[in-house]
């Protein structure tokens, strides 16, 4: 990390916003070609300031996403998740065609909570078909968890690294600071403004 930070000052940590700029450039260039070549990618942002950017920036531009909690086994586990969002889409459709209206009154209640858990916790990969290639991650700390599973499949991982992150576990690793809303809703909106762009190009 020591390469991203600019100066030290009273013990606090300056980054290298010409490095950050240039490596944003860059991760949009690659996100956007990725897009165009039609890959999958995953939005992970758990953390309180980081959740609303990753649920707007990722449905604008049509991309999966997980911002309340990471299950473990989401990636690594992925075919018994997948079971799980099956399932959320089922009680979705019962609820939206009026299905779980005749239903006993107890029982529509149990299946409308499981189905506000499952919203919750998977909502933002009802159309994920299949494992991503690209993880955008906002805390790499924080998602320790997420990005071990996603190092294990081999896939790639774009992350705002703080200076309290470690760089070497990210293949793009973007420094700003990842507890910041509007350094997160700008690092963010800019790569979803890069998948939505590459979509709508011709390769």
């Amino acid at each position: 990390m020591f390469s991203f930070i600019f100066i030290q000052i009273n013990g606090m940590h300056v980054i290298n916003l010409v490095l950050t700029v240039r490596i944003v450039t860059h991760a949009y260039k690659y996100v956007q070609t990725a897009s165009q070549e039609g890959k999958q990618i995953l939005f992970i942002g758990t953390k309180r300031q980081a959740a609303n950017t990753i649920a707007e920036e990722a449905k604008k531009c049509g991309a999966s996403f997980i911002a309340h909690r990471w299950l473990g086994g989401t990636l690594t586990n992925w075919p018994t998740i997948r079971g799980r969002v099956k399932y959320l889409k089922e009680l979705s459709k019962k609820e939206t065609s009026g299905e779980l209206e005749l239903l006993p009154k107890k029982e529509a209640a149990l299946l409308r909570k499981k189905r506000e858990k499952l919203l919750q916790n998977l909502g933002g990969l009802t159309e994920m078909v299949r494992i991503p290639d690209i993880a955008i991650v906002v805390d790499p700390r924080r998602e320790e968890t997420a990005i071990a599973e996603c190092r294990k499949l081999g896939i790639k991982i774009i992350a705002i690294v703080d200076t309290n992150c470690d760089p070497s576990l990210i293949n793009i690793p973007i420094p700003a600071n990842n507890d910041g809303v509007r350094s997160i809703r700008l690092i963010i909106s800019k790569l979803s403004e890069a998948i939505a762009t590459g979509k709508y190009s011709t390769v």
